[in-house]
């Protein structure tokens, strides 16, 4: 598992140059099938339009990269929109620029350039999180132990993934990787080794990088 930037949710952005109306439409998916389905999907909802050119990013080390000039100039489409989305090291992302021509041509440089900054204008608009690994733990305690255990993780901020309180009190925490080791040493001081620890799976969190 590796540590990487991608965004949430969906956004949509347009603007206008010479005539020409550039619709960006951007997606966070974690498969080509999903990035493919919403290209297809685009150019389902813009049938009308002269070109829907498209670049995604999957994978944790950004190993599927693909895009398409879709009747534009080759590299004057797709290519850019693909590299603005390398530019700023995302993964598991689509982009679908729309083009409605209005007439007048923008030649291979004033097209690059267009499609570039339709890319940017829609990541300006979009939520950009950090996908980091969080080592996880289940803790089992017993009640006498929960006032001073609480209070500590309210003291480190950790993260609280789940809570069960029945016979004993069950938490499962998620903690930094680099900070795993010295919080572990502190809950079992702080409880006299009375709290059983059980590693789980590490999970990602979505750290948000921009606020919208």
């Amino acid at each position: 598992m590796l540590e990487y930037k991608t965004i949430e949710g969906e956004y949509f952005t347009e603007w206008e140059i010479n005539k020409s109306r550039f619709l960006t439409y951007i997606k966070h998916v974690e498969t080509e099938i999903e990035a493919q389905e919403f290209i297809s999907s685009i150019k389902k909802k813009h049938f009308d339009a002269r070109h829907n050119c498209s670049a995604y990013i999957i994978g944790e080390r950004s190993e599927i990269q693909k895009s398409s000039d879709d009747g534009e100039p080759s590299g004057t489409a797709g290519a850019p929109m693909l590299e603005v989305l390398k530019k700023n090291e995302l993964s598991d992302i689509v982009v679908v620029v729309t083009r409605y021509f209005g007439g007048i041509k923008l030649g291979a440089g004033g097209l690059i350039r267009a499609y570039g900054k339709s890319v940017t204008l829609g990541l300006d608009v979009s939520t950009i999180v950090k996908k980091s690994i969080f080592n996880c733990y289940k803790l089992n305690l017993n009640y006498d132990l929960l006032g001073s255990f609480e209070n500590y993780l309210h003291q480190k901020e950790i993260r609280i993934q789940n809570k069960d309180y029945s016979d004993i009190v069950s938490f499962t925490l998620l903690l930094a990787q680099n900070d795993s080791e010295n919080i572990l040493k502190d809950i079992t001081n702080l409880s006299a080794g009375r709290i059983k620890i059980e590693e789980l799976e590490p999970v990602y969190l979505n750290i948000p990088l921009n606020t919208k």
